[in-house]
């Protein structure tokens, strides 16, 4: 439902005061609560103040008290003389000198000393205020008690006097409640304030105001179950006046509690009162604004009504002149609105263009993803691509093998068959290089010369660095041989050239080094024979901040676009899985230098003669199950096998395996499974229920590209291409390692 411009003006009205209103209170709430809380850490800091003092007067008696206890005039006791006595005597009196109470000594008969007699009186145990009472074995503060020869209110610190682990006396040191009085009455508390000392039974010991006229008086019962409960904290109480209090307790090691309070009318303060100023003044504010925003409403309504006419003239295409409207914000909108009709055909202009531009941009972004989604169907497509020239090798690498197995000797064939299996190494090595590119390749270590390797890599590095850059390759003659990744090595080392490039935009030089490690390029690796390989540049340069985050995958100090920050991170991981790791050191202005550290490869033993695969003999009647969709591959590989003696059954699924496994022993003695295959159950997952089965049966899976890999140390792998020798190999170790 629309709202009126009076309504909104009264809205706008109390939205300023209310919250201004709230403010105040909030602010008065706060301070209340600052006092409330200052008030409250005065009394616990008052407390703590008169618990240190008074400790310390108790403390003291305490001390003269353990003193006295130890004197040599007392080693007789309990049967002391009365010389023993008057030694003892000066010795009490002087040792509470500036102190009031007095010392007493008592026997299990009573009383033998007291220092508030003259020196002498009594010499011997007395009846009365001496009567007989057992004696404490423990120091302790008494509770307060009055002097049953005078009334007098005191307490006393008592001391066990021991002799041969035998208590023979009391020594007690009276404290007098007017010292304690003396005490509190010079704390200097704010006016209205109660400051409280209570016995270890909750009487009053001293006490300001009131003095000594509260003496002996208990403590309210529901502050002596505090007390009992925890040895300090905030209450609330009633006072002994009968004043409802806000108070502090705290309790001393000796059981005494020293306590501070407030009434609570003073807590409360005047706050409420300033609420009450604060809540009429605001009441007033309200009404003259309220007044006000009337007046104002009807001086703001025409002007309104007339921006409104020019809006519905501009609506209509009609032209707009703005008048004065008397208020300066509705002449600024009125002058908008004449400025708006001009505006409004450049802004349509304006709007057109960018469309356009949105159009473009929208173009290119659907040309990106199309190319992005073109890359990642060439992907896929080369690997499927290196799949089945994968398994078209294998058809040839059997078929030679065959025909070389069947050959009568009466033609020389060896020249052509030597020629064939070269095509087949390089179509494999081919296909790997496509499934590099794929992004699918599975690391393949192998033994790597760098003595012979690494100076062919002159001709590709100077492909990817360009004329303007010099390439230099430098290889120790006694360098060890590498066991790695071949392609992955190949790939480190474009991606280090890279970055070269990119530091050389004039153009420069690069080295590429090979030796032996030294002791000290391994530091940090087992021991062991390494390699070093060091690219080195006399490019830009790294700074240390840079060099220590260059290895992190994504890492880059290239622009949006011209790097993805993953070519330093491959090195770094290639190293690291080879088992060695990968340095980079450079200094702005004068190069970068990367080092590969590897693991020498132990040194070879000499390449076997070709011929037939050891223990090929024991294939003969061998059961073997061969699952393989091509059919051409399937069917050479069986020949093959058939040729070692092999009795062998194809199946060119796994749905067609499957039917042959019905009984409780495996009918076969080796299965030879393709992982890749079609239908929905691919190799691996074939192996693995065929193994559920048949936990001893022998499983050797084959593929040339997979997305579905086995677990480590599962099954056998082979890798297609695989010659003859390998597969006969494999199959043999398998039913072996059965056995």
């Amino acid at each position: 439902m629309p709202i009126s411009i009076r309504s909104r003006l009264l809205l706008l009205v109390l939205s300023v005061l209310l919250p201004a209103m709230a403010g105040a209170l909030w602010v008065l709430f706060n301070t209340f609560r600052a006092e409330h809380r200052t008030i409250e850490r005065g009394l616990r800091d008052t407390a703590g103040a008169l618990s240190m003092v008074v400790d310390r007067e108790l403390a003291q008696r305490a001390a003269i008290a353990r003193l006295l206890s130890m004197s040599a005039m007392l080693d007789t006791a309990p049967a002391l003389t009365k010389d023993q006595l008057g030694y003892f005597d000066s010795q009490a009196r002087h040792a509470l000198q500036g102190l009031g109470g007095w010392v007493e000594l008592r026997s299990e008969q009573g009383l033998l000393l007291s220092t508030r007699y003259p020196p002498g009186m009594p010499g011997q145990p007395q009846s009365g205020a001496g009567a007989s009472a057992a004696l404490a074995d423990t120091e302790q503060v008494g509770a307060l008690a009055r002097d049953p020869a005078n009334g007098e209110w005191r307490a006393s610190v008592v001391m066990p006097v021991r002799r041969a682990d035998h208590t023979v006396l009391n020594l007690a040191v009276t404290i007098l409640p007017i010292e304690l009085q003396q005490i509190v009455d010079h704390q200097h508390l704010p006016q209205g304030w109660v400051a409280t000392v209570l016995d270890g039974q909750g009487a009053v010991v001293a006490r300001h105001p009131g003095g000594s006229s509260h003496t002996g008086v208990a403590s309210p019962a529901d502050l002596r179950a505090q007390i009992a409960a925890r040895r300090e904290g905030l209450f609330q109480s009633t006072s002994i006046d009968g004043e409802p209090i806000t108070g502090y307790f705290s309790t001393s090691p000796q059981g005494w509690t020293f306590v501070t309070a407030v009434p609570r009318s003073q807590l409360a303060g005047h706050v409420p009162a300033a609420v009450m100023q604060l809540l009429l003044v605001g009441a007033v504010l309200l009404g003259v604004a309220f007044v006000g925003a009337r007046w104002l409403s009807r001086r703001i309504v025409e002007p309104v009504v007339a921006l409104k006419n020019m809006a519905e003239r501009m609506q209509a295409g009609l032209p707009v002149h703005a008048d004065p409207t008397g208020i300066e914000e509705c002449d600024k909108v009125a002058n908008a609105l004449e400025a708006a009709a001009y505006a409004q055909q450049r802004a349509r202009g304006e709007l057109e263009r960018r469309v356009n531009d949105a159009i473009a941009r929208t173009r290119d972004a659907e040309q990106r993803a199309s190319h992005n989604q073109r890359v990642e169907a060439l992907g896929r497509l080369t690997g499927g691509v290196a799949h089945d020239v994968n398994n078209l090798l294998g058809v040839i690498s059997n078929s030679a093998y065959l025909i070389e197995r069947r050959n009568d000797g009466q033609v020389d064939i060896s020249s052509p068959l030597a020629a064939t299996m070269r095509a087949v190494e390089a179509g494999r090595r081919l296909t790997q290089h496509l499934l590099r590119f794929a992004g699918r390749h599975a690391t393949r270590p192998e033994r790597v010369d760098l003595v012979s390797t690494l100076p062919e890599l002159r001709e590709l590095l100077g492909i990817v660095l360009g004329k303007r850059i010099a390439v230099e390759v430098k290889v120790a003659p006694d360098t060890q041989a590498v066991v790695v990744d071949a392609g992955e090595l190949e790939l480190a080392l474009i991606n280090l050239a890279l970055n070269a490039r990119d530091a050389l935009p004039k153009g420069g030089h690069l080295w590429l080094e090979a030796s032996n490690a030294d002791a000290s390029d391994t530091t940090d690796l087992p021991a062991g024979d390494y390699v070093l390989i060091t690219v080195t540049d006399d490019g830009s340069g790294i700074a240390d901040e840079v060099a220590n985050r260059a290895f992190e995958p994504f890492f880059t100090t290239k622009a949006v676009g011209l790097g993805s920050g993953l070519g330093l991170s491959q090195v770094h991981g290639f190293c690291t899985e080879a088992g060695g790791l990968a340095r980079i050191a450079g200094t702005p202005g004068l190069g970068t230098a990367v080092s590969l550290i590897l693991p020498a490869a132990r040194a070879a033993a000499p390449a076997p003669m070709r011929q037939r695969p050891a223990g090929a003999e024991t294939m003969a009647g061998l059961r073997v199950l061969v699952v393989e969709d091509n059919e051409s591959l399937g069917d050479v590989t069986a020949a093959l096998l058939s040729s070692y003696g092999c009795q062998v059954e194809l199946a060119r699924s796994a749905e067609q395996a499957l039917p042959h496994f019905n009984g409780s022993e495996p009918p076969f003695d080796v299965v030879l499974s393709d992982i890749v295959m079609p239908g929905g159950m691919d190799g691996v997952t074939l192996a693995r229920q065929l193994r559920q089965r048949y936990p001893q049966l022998p499983l050797v899976l084959i593929s040339g590209f997979s997305n579905v890999r086995p677990a480590e140390g599962e099954f056998t792998v082979l890798g297609k291409p695989c010659s003859p020798d390998d597969l006969v190999n494999a199959l043999r170790q398998a039913v072996a390692a059965k056995a």
